[in-house]
């Protein structure tokens, strides 16, 4: 299949299209490379640098590539930031998608999958969550992303989209030899910046929020491998029928907690990593872990990273490799 990524260039786009690739699929990066990096994409695959809200770009790229399918990455992701921007997030979330839909409507590509996430469900303290918890997101970046799953079930219906929303958790990891990896501007996520104090980049690690109602205080998260994040994609880019819309929660199934991480980053790298407390994120729920079983029943997908220390273990790799980033 003739694959359009587009944000192919950044960390979860990258993997996805390098396992693409590996599956034998043809594909084409559009991405600005405003997060991503040239070096993320493999040799041999085609960038198209632009802004994917470009419609007349985008309407030249439909016509020069022709994609068969769509899987759509681009966007932005910081919470915190999207509660003091939150212009920026319904125009660089939810108005690009309008954007993109048009085109692929225009050229008669009706097949994709999109980047979701699970702050669509909001702060629920009932865990596992599963596909029909209610979506109440509580930030700007949640409610960017819930309107644009509604939008693919309106496409589904009204036009015969074949599309799937991947609600996926905490994306962490690295590709399996240490050639691609984590490396956000600003870093963000919880393991990058922990092991930046294992690489001796940061005196200690700030762990935000010390009084949430979890097991010891600290946010509780399900953190999934990016590899197998990007299985997930290919499976429901190849599954999906014309006017369905599926959602499926792309997780473990089990929440760690922002000092277990600690524990498990420690245990890997064998550094003491020091940490402190700072105040809360504005718009962090307390917990976040939900039920992959419909993921697993319907279209055979299975995780192969299942283990926390697994999981840190190859991000320590890409940072021992690339401390740096790219």
């Amino acid at each position: 299949m003739r694959i359009l990524v587009t944000g192919g260039a950044g960390y979860i786009g990258s993997h996805t299209v390098r396992h693409l690739i590996e599956f034998g699929h043809e594909v084409v990066v559009l991405d600005d490379l405003s997060a991503g990096n040239l070096k993320a994409i493999p040799s041999g695959v085609s960038l198209a640098k632009q802004d994917l809200g470009d419609e007349a770009g985008l309407v030249e790229l439909f016509s020069r590539f022709k994609p068969e399918g769509v899987i759509h990455f681009a966007g932005f992701i910081n919470v915190g930031e999207s509660v003091y921007d939150p212009i920026k997030y319904y125009d660089g979330n939810t108005s690009i998608t309008v954007t993109l839909l048009k085109v692929m409507k225009r050229f008669g590509v009706n097949r994709i999958v999109f980047s979701s996430t699970a702050a669509t469900y909001g702060n629920h303290m009932a865990m596992p969550l599963t596909e029909t918890s209610e979506q109440l997101p509580i930030n700007p970046y949640g409610r960017s992303k819930l309107v644009v799953e509604w939008m693919l079930r309106d496409a589904a219906t009204a036009n015969g989209f074949a599309a799937v929303a991947l609600r996926y958790f905490n994306a962490c990891g690295a590709w399996e030899d240490g050639s691609i990896g984590e490396a956000h501007d600003p870093e963000t996520h919880l393991i990058p910046n922990i092991l930046k104090v294992a690489l001796g980049q940061k005196d200690r690690v700030v762990i935000n929020g010390s009084d949430f109602p979890t097991r010891d205080g600290t946010c509780e998260r399900d953190y999934i491998h990016v590899c197998d994040l990007a299985s997930a994609h290919r499976l429901a880019l190849e599954a999906v029928n014309p006017g369905e819309f599926r959602s499926y929660n792309v997780a473990t199934g089990t929440g760690s907690t922002n000092l277990e991480v600690l524990e498990a980053c420690r245990r890997v790298t064998g550094h003491a990593i020091p940490h402190e407390f700072g105040s809360k994120r504005e718009g962090d729920p307390a917990m976040l872990y939900a039920d992959p079983a419909k993921l697993i029943r319907e279209l055979g997908w299975k995780p192969v990273w299942t283990t926390l220390d697994d999981v840190v273990e190859s991000a320590w790799r890409w940072h021992k490799k690339n401390p740096n980033g790219y």
